[in-house]
């Protein structure tokens, strides 16, 4: 069943109990490092208005080509600092010699961080991915090194629609095993709006023996002009009865948040009749859809 469908059914007094019976989710949380002082305020507010939900953990990006290297960095030793929270750092191999990446990871276990979401990369500017001659050459060969460094928890990524570099969904799985015989715990979804893409993902791993936890990724959409163009971008599709929903709301934000908060709640809903219980929210650092949504899946506040 589509999520479109099942928006058009939500009066079903059943379901709806359903829904809201039993124990909430767990949830994560993702964001991304400022580059300007009226950014940082942003996130940082986003944080505050987020932290009390208990999330797992938090993650902060890592720019293309290690480009928010320095913020990524200040960000997560602000989280240890300053906050209960428990932050997982993105790094990837892009771009960077493996003494450029294991020192950055030296750094983050010198400061206490114990998570580390491992990824590729993309390289600044787009184009076709080529390794660093000196650099680990996939994410699996990073988190191999990592490992050596220290006992990290290791998040890696993984694709509901494919990567969009990969010939096959066989070559993704192969990827993903791959990763984990290196040492990853955990993998976690590029985004989707069709959840269908998601359980055969689930059903392909579990066909190849896969058992790490696989973490859907959810996208609230504070923009869907912007979110149309990252799907384009990253592989993700927008099926069309998203186009329909969305229409002319960008110019009322107040009622696309609404429509935004909704979607992403019946998504998680839906996947959660499937067993799924952990939810990781790429914030882009607005927090309002994403508190509204913990709120609709029966978390609350710990204030």
């Amino acid at each position: 069943m589509t999520i479109g469908v099942t928006l058009l059914q939500e009066g079903n007094k059943t379901q709806l109990a359903g829904w809201f019976a039993g124990s909430p989710p767990s949830v994560s949380f993702e964001f991304f490092p400022p580059k300007t002082e009226a950014a940082e305020q942003s996130l940082w507010a986003a944080i505050t208005q987020l932290a009390p939900f208990s999330p797992g953990f938090v993650s902060v990006t890592y720019g293309a080509g290690g480009s928010t290297r320095e913020r990524t960095h200040a960000t997560v030793q602000r989280l240890l600092r300053e906050t209960p929270l428990t932050p997982a750092a993105h790094l990837t191999c892009v771009d960077a010699s493996r003494e450029e990446v294991d020192s950055v990871a030296r750094l983050y276990w010198d400061a206490g961080v114990r998570h580390i979401v491992a990824l590729r990369g993309d390289p600044v500017g787009g184009g076709a991915y080529m390794p660093h001659p000196q650099g680990y050459t996939y994410a699996s060969d990073l988190v191999a090194g990592l490992k050596r460094i220290g006992d990290f928890e290791i998040s890696v990524a993984v694709f509901p629609e494919k990567h969009p570099e990969s010939p096959s969904f066989e070559q993704d799985m192969d990827v993903l095993k791959a990763k984990i015989d290196a040492g990853a715990t955990r993998a976690i979804s590029q985004y989707f709006f069709d959840i269908e893409h998601f359980l055969r993902l689930r059903d392909r791993a579990q066909a190849a023996g896969i058992t790490i936890p696989i973490v859907p990724g959810i996208l609230p959409i504070a923009n869907f002009a912007q979110a149309e163009k990252f799907s384009r971008m990253c592989g993700a599709s927008v099926p069309p009865w998203m186009q329909a929903l969305f229409a002319g709301l960008d110019a009322q934000p107040q009622a696309r948040d609404l429509v935004a908060a909704q979607l992403a709640a019946t998504q998680c809903r839906l996947l959660r009749s499937e067993g799924i219980e952990h939810f990781h929210f790429y914030t882009m650092n607005r927090a309002p859809l994403t508190a509204a949504v913990c709120h609709m899946l029966g978390l609350r506040s710990n204030c």
